[in-house]
Protein backbone atom coordinates (compact mmCIF):
# COMPACT_ATOMS: atom_id res chain seq x y z
CA UNK A 1 0.00 0.00 0.00
CA UNK A 2 2.94 2.54 0.55
CA UNK A 3 4.63 1.08 -2.36
CA UNK A 4 1.79 2.68 -4.64
CA UNK A 5 1.49 5.81 -2.13
CA UNK A 6 4.95 6.96 -2.54
CA UNK A 7 4.47 5.61 -6.90
CA UNK A 8 1.48 8.30 -7.02
CA UNK A 9 3.23 11.09 -5.50
CA UNK A 10 6.31 10.79 -7.32
CA UNK A 11 4.18 10.62 -10.41
CA UNK A 12 2.59 14.05 -8.73
CA UNK A 13 5.59 15.55 -7.39
CA UNK A 14 7.41 14.97 -11.38
CA UNK A 15 3.83 16.51 -12.93
CA UNK A 16 4.16 19.48 -10.84
CA UNK A 17 7.91 19.78 -11.33
CA UNK A 18 7.02 19.95 -15.07
CA UNK A 19 4.68 22.75 -14.80
CA UNK A 20 7.03 24.39 -12.78
CA UNK A 21 10.28 24.25 -14.61
CA UNK A 22 8.37 24.92 -17.80
CA UNK A 23 6.42 27.91 -16.55
CA UNK A 24 7.26 31.07 -18.92
CA UNK A 25 8.13 33.74 -16.66
CA UNK A 26 8.04 36.29 -20.20
CA UNK A 27 4.02 35.55 -20.42
CA UNK A 28 3.43 35.61 -16.03
CA UNK A 29 2.02 38.61 -15.90
CA UNK A 30 0.40 39.51 -19.28
CA UNK A 31 -3.58 39.67 -19.46
CA UNK A 32 -5.26 36.38 -17.90
CA UNK A 33 -2.24 34.36 -18.74
CA UNK A 34 -1.02 33.76 -14.95
CA UNK A 35 -3.42 31.73 -13.46
CA UNK A 36 -6.20 29.62 -14.80
CA UNK A 37 -9.18 30.57 -12.64
CA UNK A 38 -10.12 33.38 -14.69
CA UNK A 39 -10.49 31.64 -17.54
CA UNK A 40 -12.26 28.89 -16.11
CA UNK A 41 -14.59 31.40 -15.07
CA UNK A 42 -15.07 32.49 -18.35
CA UNK A 43 -15.81 29.29 -19.76
CA UNK A 44 -18.26 28.40 -16.93
CA UNK A 45 -20.05 31.72 -17.92
CA UNK A 46 -19.88 30.64 -21.47
CA UNK A 47 -21.35 27.07 -21.03
CA UNK A 48 -24.42 28.10 -18.60
CA UNK A 49 -25.63 30.65 -20.99
CA UNK A 50 -24.99 28.65 -23.85
CA UNK A 51 -27.08 25.17 -22.65
CA UNK A 52 -29.26 27.13 -19.79
CA UNK A 53 -29.67 30.24 -19.33
CA UNK A 54 -29.53 31.76 -23.12
CA UNK A 55 -32.32 29.19 -24.45
CA UNK A 56 -33.50 29.57 -21.26
CA UNK A 57 -33.94 33.10 -22.02
CA UNK A 58 -35.17 33.21 -26.17
CA UNK A 59 -37.67 30.28 -25.53
CA UNK A 60 -40.56 32.50 -26.19
CA UNK A 61 -38.94 35.83 -28.05
CA UNK A 62 -38.03 35.93 -31.29
CA UNK A 63 -34.69 35.21 -32.74
CA UNK A 64 -32.28 38.63 -32.45
CA UNK A 65 -31.18 39.51 -36.42
CA UNK A 66 -27.76 40.85 -35.23
CA UNK A 67 -26.67 41.86 -38.45
CA UNK A 68 -24.92 44.81 -38.05
CA UNK A 69 -23.31 43.35 -35.04
CA UNK A 70 -22.37 40.06 -36.91
CA UNK A 71 -20.28 42.05 -40.13
CA UNK A 72 -17.92 44.01 -37.00
CA UNK A 73 -17.43 40.55 -35.48
CA UNK A 74 -16.57 38.50 -38.44
CA UNK A 75 -14.93 41.88 -39.91
CA UNK A 76 -12.45 41.63 -36.71
CA UNK A 77 -11.90 38.17 -36.84
CA UNK A 78 -10.99 38.20 -40.28
CA UNK A 79 -8.46 40.95 -39.30
CA UNK A 80 -7.52 39.06 -35.74
CA UNK A 81 -6.80 35.97 -38.04
CA UNK A 82 -4.88 37.68 -40.64
CA UNK A 83 -2.30 39.53 -37.59
CA UNK A 84 -1.93 36.02 -35.78
CA UNK A 85 -1.08 34.54 -39.22
CA UNK A 86 1.54 36.77 -40.32
CA UNK A 87 2.80 37.42 -36.71
CA UNK A 88 3.25 33.41 -36.73
CA UNK A 89 5.32 33.80 -40.16
CA UNK A 90 7.35 36.78 -39.15
CA UNK A 91 8.07 35.38 -35.75
CA UNK A 92 8.85 31.80 -36.64
CA UNK A 93 7.36 29.71 -39.08
CA UNK A 94 8.55 31.51 -41.73
CA UNK A 95 12.07 30.10 -41.20
CA UNK A 96 13.54 30.41 -38.34
CA UNK A 97 11.64 27.65 -37.15
CA UNK A 98 12.25 23.80 -37.82
CA UNK A 99 9.19 21.93 -38.88
CA UNK A 100 11.19 18.52 -38.05
CA UNK A 101 11.58 19.82 -34.31
CA UNK A 102 11.54 23.24 -32.99
CA UNK A 103 12.31 23.30 -29.30
CA UNK A 104 10.56 25.97 -27.26
CA UNK A 105 13.05 28.87 -26.23
CA UNK A 106 12.12 31.38 -23.15
CA UNK A 107 14.98 33.99 -24.90
CA UNK A 108 13.39 37.59 -24.82
CA UNK A 109 15.26 38.74 -27.90
CA UNK A 110 13.24 40.25 -30.58
CA UNK A 111 11.77 37.17 -32.92
CA UNK A 112 11.34 34.97 -29.50
CA UNK A 113 9.03 37.71 -27.85
CA UNK A 114 7.12 38.45 -31.13
CA UNK A 115 6.28 34.79 -31.42
CA UNK A 116 5.56 34.61 -27.40
CA UNK A 117 2.97 37.81 -28.28
CA UNK A 118 1.55 36.00 -31.19
CA UNK A 119 1.06 32.97 -28.42
CA UNK A 120 -1.02 35.37 -26.44
CA UNK A 121 -2.91 37.32 -28.95
CA UNK A 122 -3.92 34.02 -30.27
CA UNK A 123 -4.95 33.01 -26.27
CA UNK A 124 -7.08 35.95 -26.46
CA UNK A 125 -8.35 34.99 -29.90
CA UNK A 126 -9.97 32.33 -28.67
CA UNK A 127 -11.51 33.80 -25.56
CA UNK A 128 -13.47 36.91 -28.32
CA UNK A 129 -15.08 33.24 -30.40
CA UNK A 130 -17.04 32.04 -27.39
CA UNK A 131 -19.08 34.78 -29.25
CA UNK A 132 -20.06 33.10 -32.24
CA UNK A 133 -22.01 30.37 -30.02
CA UNK A 134 -23.44 33.25 -27.99
CA UNK A 135 -24.85 34.79 -31.45
CA UNK A 136 -25.91 31.22 -32.58
CA UNK A 137 -28.48 31.32 -28.96
CA UNK A 138 -28.88 34.63 -29.54
CA UNK A 139 -30.42 33.95 -32.96
CA UNK A 140 -31.98 30.86 -32.29
CA UNK A 141 -29.44 28.79 -34.34
CA UNK A 142 -29.84 25.57 -32.26
CA UNK A 143 -29.03 23.39 -34.94
CA UNK A 144 -25.39 24.99 -35.03
CA UNK A 145 -24.47 23.69 -31.27
CA UNK A 146 -23.56 20.74 -31.43
CA UNK A 147 -21.53 18.73 -29.27
CA UNK A 148 -18.49 19.52 -31.48
CA UNK A 149 -18.88 23.06 -31.94
CA UNK A 150 -19.26 23.53 -27.97
CA UNK A 151 -16.55 20.73 -27.59
CA UNK A 152 -14.02 22.50 -29.23
CA UNK A 153 -14.47 26.64 -28.66
CA UNK A 154 -14.24 25.08 -24.97
CA UNK A 155 -10.91 22.91 -25.35
CA UNK A 156 -9.02 25.81 -27.36
CA UNK A 157 -9.08 28.48 -25.30
CA UNK A 158 -7.51 25.86 -22.45
CA UNK A 159 -5.05 24.69 -25.35
CA UNK A 160 -4.13 28.18 -25.58
CA UNK A 161 -3.90 29.09 -22.12
CA UNK A 162 -1.23 26.22 -21.25
CA UNK A 163 0.63 27.42 -24.25
CA UNK A 164 0.90 30.75 -23.09
CA UNK A 165 1.59 29.76 -19.78
CA UNK A 166 4.04 27.35 -20.34
CA UNK A 167 4.98 27.20 -23.95
CA UNK A 168 4.83 30.69 -25.83
CA UNK A 169 6.72 29.93 -28.58
CA UNK A 170 8.22 26.24 -30.05
CA UNK A 171 6.57 23.30 -31.82
CA UNK A 172 3.24 23.54 -30.66
CA UNK A 173 2.53 26.98 -32.82
CA UNK A 174 1.94 25.07 -35.98
CA UNK A 175 -1.41 24.76 -35.12
CA UNK A 176 -2.28 28.31 -34.16
CA UNK A 177 -0.38 29.62 -37.68
CA UNK A 178 -2.48 27.27 -39.28
CA UNK A 179 -5.62 27.29 -38.00
CA UNK A 180 -5.30 31.78 -38.31
CA UNK A 181 -5.09 30.99 -41.71
CA UNK A 182 -8.45 28.76 -41.78
CA UNK A 183 -10.06 31.15 -40.03
CA UNK A 184 -9.32 34.37 -42.11
CA UNK A 185 -11.24 32.22 -44.85
CA UNK A 186 -13.95 30.97 -42.83
CA UNK A 187 -14.45 34.48 -41.10
CA UNK A 188 -14.68 35.97 -44.50
CA UNK A 189 -17.20 33.77 -45.08
CA UNK A 190 -19.35 34.64 -42.14
CA UNK A 191 -19.01 38.20 -42.78
CA UNK A 192 -20.12 37.61 -46.71
CA UNK A 193 -22.89 35.56 -45.34
CA UNK A 194 -24.07 38.21 -42.57
CA UNK A 195 -24.69 40.81 -45.49
CA UNK A 196 -27.47 38.78 -46.39
CA UNK A 197 -30.04 36.50 -48.88
CA UNK A 198 -28.24 38.19 -52.31
CA UNK A 199 -24.72 37.38 -50.74
CA UNK A 200 -25.62 34.26 -49.48
CA UNK A 201 -26.81 32.46 -53.04
CA UNK A 202 -23.26 32.74 -54.34
CA UNK A 203 -21.44 31.30 -51.01
CA UNK A 204 -21.07 27.91 -52.31
CA UNK A 205 -18.14 26.96 -50.55
CA UNK A 206 -18.52 26.74 -47.25
CA UNK A 207 -18.07 22.45 -47.18
CA UNK A 208 -14.42 23.16 -48.23
CA UNK A 209 -14.00 25.28 -44.91
CA UNK A 210 -15.01 22.25 -42.77
CA UNK A 211 -12.13 20.07 -45.15
CA UNK A 212 -9.63 22.68 -44.26
CA UNK A 213 -10.19 21.84 -40.98
CA UNK A 214 -9.40 18.35 -41.49
CA UNK A 215 -6.52 18.80 -43.49
CA UNK A 216 -5.31 21.01 -40.77
CA UNK A 217 -5.96 18.78 -38.03
CA UNK A 218 -4.21 15.59 -39.89
CA UNK A 219 -0.88 17.84 -40.58
CA UNK A 220 -0.80 18.70 -37.01
CA UNK A 221 -0.87 14.81 -36.03
CA UNK A 222 2.00 13.81 -37.80
CA UNK A 223 3.98 17.23 -37.30
CA UNK A 224 3.59 16.49 -33.20
CA UNK A 225 3.75 12.53 -34.00
CA UNK A 226 7.14 12.79 -35.00
CA UNK A 227 8.44 14.13 -32.15
CA UNK A 228 8.33 10.83 -30.40
CA UNK A 229 10.34 9.22 -32.97
CA UNK A 230 13.28 12.22 -32.13
CA UNK A 231 15.35 11.02 -28.97
CA UNK A 232 17.50 14.11 -29.59
CA UNK A 233 14.42 16.64 -29.87
CA UNK A 234 14.25 19.06 -26.82
CA UNK A 235 10.34 19.65 -27.43
CA UNK A 236 8.51 17.75 -24.57
CA UNK A 237 7.33 15.11 -25.75
CA UNK A 238 4.35 14.50 -23.11
CA UNK A 239 2.72 17.57 -24.78
CA UNK A 240 3.90 16.25 -28.21
CA UNK A 241 1.62 13.51 -27.19
CA UNK A 242 -0.83 15.53 -25.99
CA UNK A 243 -1.64 17.75 -28.96
CA UNK A 244 -1.16 14.04 -31.74
CA UNK A 245 -4.11 13.02 -29.51
CA UNK A 246 -6.25 16.41 -29.77
CA UNK A 247 -5.40 16.12 -33.60
CA UNK A 248 -6.37 13.11 -33.77
CA UNK A 249 -9.71 13.09 -32.01
CA UNK A 250 -10.18 16.68 -34.27
CA UNK A 251 -9.99 14.40 -37.31
CA UNK A 252 -12.65 12.26 -36.44
CA UNK A 253 -14.73 14.52 -35.02
CA UNK A 254 -14.76 17.33 -38.16
CA UNK A 255 -14.64 14.33 -40.66
CA UNK A 256 -17.94 13.00 -38.79
CA UNK A 257 -19.86 16.29 -39.19
CA UNK A 258 -18.77 16.54 -42.89
CA UNK A 259 -19.77 13.09 -43.94
CA UNK A 260 -23.27 13.37 -42.04
CA UNK A 261 -23.73 17.47 -42.97
CA UNK A 262 -22.77 17.47 -46.06
CA UNK A 263 -22.68 13.62 -48.10
CA UNK A 264 -25.67 12.67 -46.51
CA UNK A 265 -27.22 16.30 -47.56
CA UNK A 266 -25.70 15.45 -51.50
CA UNK A 267 -27.09 12.09 -50.79
CA UNK A 268 -30.31 13.43 -50.22
CA UNK A 269 -30.42 15.50 -52.74
CA UNK A 270 -29.64 13.12 -55.62
CA UNK A 271 -32.69 11.29 -54.05
CA UNK A 272 -34.86 13.85 -54.56
CA UNK A 273 -33.67 14.39 -58.07
CA UNK A 274 -34.49 11.04 -58.87
CA UNK A 275 -37.58 11.15 -57.76
CA UNK A 276 -38.78 14.42 -59.39
CA UNK A 277 -37.35 12.69 -62.64
CA UNK A 278 -39.67 9.52 -62.08
CA UNK A 279 -42.82 11.73 -61.22
CA UNK A 280 -42.12 13.92 -64.37
CA UNK A 281 -41.53 10.59 -66.76
CA UNK A 282 -44.66 9.29 -65.27
CA UNK A 283 -46.58 12.43 -65.98
CA UNK A 284 -45.55 12.20 -69.18
CA UNK A 285 -46.54 8.84 -69.71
Amino acid sequence: MSVRLNETQTIVDKMVNFFVEHEDLRTKSWFLSNAPGPLFMILGAYLYFCLYAGPRYMRDRKPFELKNTLLIYNAVQVLLSWVLFYEGYKGGWGGHYNFRCQPVTYATDPISMRMARAVWLYYIAKITELLDTVFFVLRKKDRQISFLHLYHHTLMPVCAFIGVKYFAGGHGTLLGFINSFIHIIMYAYYLLSAMGPKVQKYLWWKKYITILQIVQFLIIFVHTLQIQFQPNCNFPKSIAALLTFNAGLFTYMFSSFYVHNYKKEAKQAAQAKLAAQAKLAAKQD
